[in-house]
């Protein structure tokens, strides 16, 4: 699975609309895999200063994150594929 960054401009949104957008995605993403579609999300940031967020999900194709964010109508300016870069242990 690769893994995709959803991008999103979200002027005047509160801290509220933003949990509930997270919520969203993720109870979307658990509907996903109980039908059998593999997708998960990973993690977003929010940068506040210039209302921008950037979501991680895994996922076999762009499509699946695409349709989960569609079906939990999240609005999103695009998705594209990325490396997720967790510091390494030495």
């Amino acid at each position: 699975m690769a893994v995709y960054m959803v991008e999103r401009d979200l002027p005047g949104i509160s801290i509220g609309e933003l949990a509930a957008a997270q919520k969203a995605a993720i109870e979307k993403v658990r509907e996903f895999n109980a039908e059998g579609r593999d997708v998960r999300y990973m993690r977003s940031i929010f940068v506040s200063g210039e209302s921008r967020c950037m979501c991680l999900f895994e996922a076999g194709s762009a499509d699946t994150v695409r349709a989960v964010n569609e079906a939990a109508q999240l609005p999103f300016t695009g998705i594209k594929e990325a490396m997720d870069l967790p510091p390494q242990s030495s």
